[in-house]
């Protein structure tokens, strides 16, 4: 690991978990090695005054990763100004990537060409990889709403941000009508069916609904169906984020008026189009539709889930829906929900089989309702590190030592996150903090 110097901000922070936690010598060195591993191995500072964040054992920067794996440093940036100054470097640089191509989901940090496979869409030498996922568009606007609340800074709401902002929107509007007016494809030859879309790259047949389109989920893997609802969900409130930040900070009438309409279209498409009655359940969200009557009952591992609604800021955690579907993805209902000896909870189809993951237990953490299963939670990360002080991708439900990852930083910072929201630590302007 480097040896790269942390901020004695970092510092104060973890002697006040450490503090917090005095009598559990496990949970502080993990949040010490959890806390520190995104800042020490994968932040990248650039003369330029922006900031490179690789995903952990792959060399290139995610939008919807690098966000999150920054966010618990926003408790940080309200009092030091050079890990705002950070993560305000880690927005400018996801907005230059929006910039030059919205319909990626991942960059590396010079145009060298480099890329995960040579797939047929439209690669440039900057794109590591070019998978259509709303939430990847969403992530930077969440990012620089949350960095407005927790420094009052507004310097990144610039002409840049005002542009990407538009970029953005341009695509989400073109996406409600994919089948006629999206030019997007994207095909991969000799690889598992979810690493490519069908119909000549175009994806399984939608309807219009309102809502807008992916190409893939946040797992990197393909939609079965167009209509990714928590993703739409996750839309939804950031347009709203961009609402507020028209109106108070930049006074542009015409971003405020035009993403409240599609906010309220998406919305709207949502409640009539992805809600369905089940016969144990009652009324929960399918994970993916394609406006045809075609639903997928399901929920993935990666954030936007429909576990993560509530942190999100979609809806609150005892919305009678929400509960329902909460109900619903904890149990064998759900494909990817697995039990073993050690422990139980979500996984994804994009890890093997009884493998749960570290991301999504730290969600169903934060948005449970009982300090018991909060509790559980907390113990379950303790029983699940393979012994490593670090958090993984997915880990076997009865052999936590059988993982996927071993560098993966989103979900150290998720963990982190989590323990915390124990301390009532919360990131100003998050969902969960109101």
């Amino acid at each position: 690991m480097s040896q790269k110097k942390i901020p004695q901000s970092m510092v104060t922070l973890i002697e006040k978990v450490k503090a917090h936690f005095a009598d559990d010598i496990k949970l502080q060195k993990m949040f010490e090695n959890c806390f520190t591993n995104t800042y020490e191995t994968t932040i990248k500072e650039k003369e330029d005054g922006t900031t490179f964040v690789i995903t952990g054992d792959i060399p290139a920067m995610w939008l919807r990763d690098s966000a999150a794996q920054v966010r618990p440093y926003l408790l940080l940036a309200e009092s030091d100004e050079k890990m705002a100054s950070l993560i305000e470097g880690v927005i400018k640089t996801q907005l230059n990537f929006i910039l030059h191509d919205p319909y990626a989901n991942a960059f590396n940090e010079e145009p060298n060409g480099n890329c995960y496979h040579q797939d047929r869409t439209k690669m440039t030498p900057l794109l590591w990889e070019r998978k259509y996922e709303i939430d990847s568009l969403c992530y930077p606007i969440q990012l620089s709403y949350l960095l407005w609340k927790a420094t009052g800074k507004t310097s990144h709401f610039n002409d840049t941000f005002k542009r990407a902002v538009d970029k953005i929107i341009e695509v989400w509007k073109t996406e409600q009508n994919h089948e006629t007016d999206s030019d997007y494809y994207f095909e991969r030859d000799n690889c598992a069916p979810s690493d490519t879309l069908t119909r000549d790259g175009k994806g399984s047949l939608v309807s219009y609904t309102g809502m807008t389109w992916s190409g893939f989920r946040p797992s990197d893997d393909a939609c079965q169906y167009g209509y990714l609802i928590p993703a739409n969900m996750f839309a939804v409130v950031v347009l709203k984020y961009l609402v507020e930040i028209a109106e108070t900070v930049l006074n542009d009438e015409d971003l405020k008026e035009t993403a409240l309409q599609l906010a309220t279209e998406i919305d709207n498409g949502i409640q009539k189009y992805g809600k369905v009655e089940h016969p144990v359940y009652g009324t929960i969200y399918a994970y993916e539709t394609d406006g045809l009557g075609n639903y997928n009952l399901m929920d993935d591992a990666n954030v936007p889930s429909l576990l993560s609604l509530p942190y999100l800021g979609y809806c609150d955690i005892n919305d009678p829906i929400y509960l329902n579907t909460r109900n619903f993805i904890l149990s064998n209902e759900n494909p990817y929900y697995y039990e073993g000896a050690v422990a139980k909870g979500i996984g994804s189809p994009h890890t093997p089989d009884q493998y749960i993951w570290h991301i999504s237990l730290a969600i169903q953490g934060m948005t449970a309702n009982t300090d018991a299963e909060k509790a559980r939670i907390q113990e379950l990360f303790k029983e699940t590190d393979a012994d490593t002080n670090l958090m993984h991708e997915g880990f076997h439900v009865d052999d936590p030592h059988q993982f996927t990852r071993p560098w993966f930083s989103w979900a150290n910072s998720m963990f982190s996150e989590f323990l915390l929201s124990q301390m009532n630590l919360l990131v100003k302007g998050s969902p969960l903090a109101k």
